[in-house]
């Protein structure tokens, strides 16, 4: 099954007819029907540039696009029988039997059942002795870990490789494999930093199984995120049709260079919509070269925790929306730490280069060569000041999974009702080591637990519930409902229509929240 990323899914895995004026126009003949007058402006020549047809760019190409198909043994929990169960333990000639109690559903001892399962998706080979590019969620396994037993690599001629994986890497979901042969066709990766919004775009791949398929399009867009944080989300998004299978099959130019790898689809049904995402060569060619060398690939870390400026939080700190992210925690003892980035910093560029959506600062830093010494600019406390920082090395993708924390819910006790007139539509209380322990808090934190949320309130409306802890008010710590009162009232008074406060629930991390107080 696919991966998902609420409607994204990883997709495993020409001649048109365009509609002038109600009269179909071939872009394989370039002529148009004949019910239209010679002088009209549909029997126009198509635009300098494009394609009558991708058949001989096809015919180049497509040799080099490889179906990927793989098998794996997956356990299988059985279901006891209690009747076969009862018959095998009192079997005479069943060497578990004579009542001694062998265990249930797996035959008292005998080997686990198991089941096949596989995967099928698309690759390219790049070089003419067979290595061969492709995904990593194609072969990291059913159970998401550890890789499977057999990969095969069947070419366009239908001649079939057994492969060996060189390398893969989970944070951008790049493999590589090796297949054993000579004067194999292969193909090369292009430039996709110069490539533009309405480029002309080929997808060769195995969707659903149907090998050697070819879809055309144009990149609607560049830079598209679809999880909103990491070193590599950042797509080329096409309209070329991308289906299940298409996963790690190539992108092409009209120069017949890849300058994608095709890896997911935003879709409500799971089919091609038009919204087909791409890794970019540009990100996966330094991945696929360190692979090539035996290398994991080298990462920048700053080792802090994120989050992007909505517009409440924003307007807490005076700034335009979507301009820097700010800092929720830091790693003790990793780059950002020991360069004195603190819980709150604001941070706006990294190497000079500005923090927005199209480049968010895990992108920046993954970026920047590790050891390199890079500037950070910052707001705290309302001033901007520079701060620079020693880049480190990112940490494998299961150390920092350890990191993350579990959100609880454990409820409190029954929910009053929050008085009319309450400040942001919360009741409010001090936290006390029973009210931490009932809602799943260490004991060590401070701050205001929050007992009831006006379900009209803004505070509400950004997600705040009863049981979550109010650390602080504008980088301010309290630990009163009077000081959190205060800290927001005091941001009224200077004008602010928001205030930003540090929350956290249960054992998640802490996260910041912008609250509007215009309204009361």
């Amino acid at each position: 099954m696919p991966k998902e990323f609420g409607k994204v899914r990883y997709a495993y895995g020409v001649a048109m007819a365009l509609l002038l004026g109600g009269t179909a126009f071939s872009l394989a003949t370039g002529q148009a029907g004949a019910q239209v007058a010679q002088n009209s402006p549909a029997t126009l020549a198509p635009r300098a540039g494009a394609p009558l047809s991708f058949a001989d760019l096809t015919a180049r190409l497509q040799p080099a696009v490889v179906n990927i198909s793989t098998k794996q043994r997956v356990p299988v929990k059985s279901q006891a029988d209690p009747f076969e169960d009862f018959f095998r333990r009192f079997d005479p000639n069943n060497p578990q039997g004579g009542g001694s109690g062998g265990g249930a559903g797996n035959g008292g001892g005998a080997a686990p059942r198991t089941r096949e399962a596989g995967s099928l998706g698309s690759g390219f080979i790049i070089s003419p002795d067979g290595y061969v590019v492709t995904n990593n969620h194609l072969i990291q396994g059913a159970s998401g870990t550890g890789t499977v037993d057999s990969v095969t690599v069947i070419l366009a001629n239908r001649r079939e490789y057994t492969a060996r994986i060189v390398g893969r890497d989970v944070a951008s979901d790049l493999a590589l494999l090796k297949v054993e042969g000579s004067n194999l066709p292969y193909v090369n990766f292009g430039d996709s930093t110069r490539v533009r919004v309405g480029d002309w775009v080929l997808a060769v791949g195995n969707p659903y199984g149907l090998g050697g398929t070819v879809t055309a399009g144009i990149i609607s867009a560049l830079h598209r995120g679809i999880t909103g944080a990491g070193a590599y989300d950042r797509y080329i998004q096409t309209d070329a049709s991308i289906n299940m299978g298409n996963s790690g099959g190539p992108m092409f130019d009209m120069m017949g260079n890849v300058i994608g790898i095709n890896s997911a689809l935003i879709s409500p049904t799971g089919a091609s919509v038009g919204i087909g995402l791409a890794i970019p060569a540009e990100a996966a060619r330094p991945v696929i070269e360190s692979l090539r060398r035996g290398q994991a690939p080298q990462r920048g870390y700053l080792g802090v925790a994120l989050q992007p400026l909505d517009e409440n939080i924003a307007s807490a700190f005076g700034l335009p929306k979507d301009q820097g992210e700010i800092v929720r925690s830091t790693v003790p003892g990793q780059a950002a730490a020991r360069a004195g980035i603190q819980q709150g910093d604001v941070i706006l560029r990294v190497g000079g280069q500005p923090v927005n959506p199209d480049q968010t600062v895990s992108y920046l830093i993954a970026n920047t060569t590790v050891g390199s010494r890079v500037p950070l600019d910052i707001i705290r406390d309302g001033r901007r000041q520079t701060i620079q920082a020693v880049v480190g090395q990112r940490p494998s993708e299961e150390s920092l999974a350890q990191v993350g924390g579990e959100d609880d819910t454990t409820p409190m006790s029954p929910e009053a009702p929050v008085a009319p007139g309450t400040a942001l539509g919360l009741s409010l209380q001090a936290l006390t080591p029973q009210i931490a322990g009932a809602v799943g808090l260490p004991i060590a934190v401070r701050g205001v637990i929050v007992t009831a949320v006006d379900p009209s309130s803004d505070a509400s409306e950004k997600g705040l519930r009863r049981g979550d802890l109010i650390m602080s008010v504008n980088r301010q710590p309290v630990t009163t409902p009077q000081a959190l009162l205060g800290a927001v009232e005091t941001a009224r008074r200077a004008g602010r229509t928001s205030v930003l406060m540090l929350v956290k629930r249960g054992k998640a991390p802490e996260a910041f929240i912008g609250i509007d107080i215009s309204a009361r």
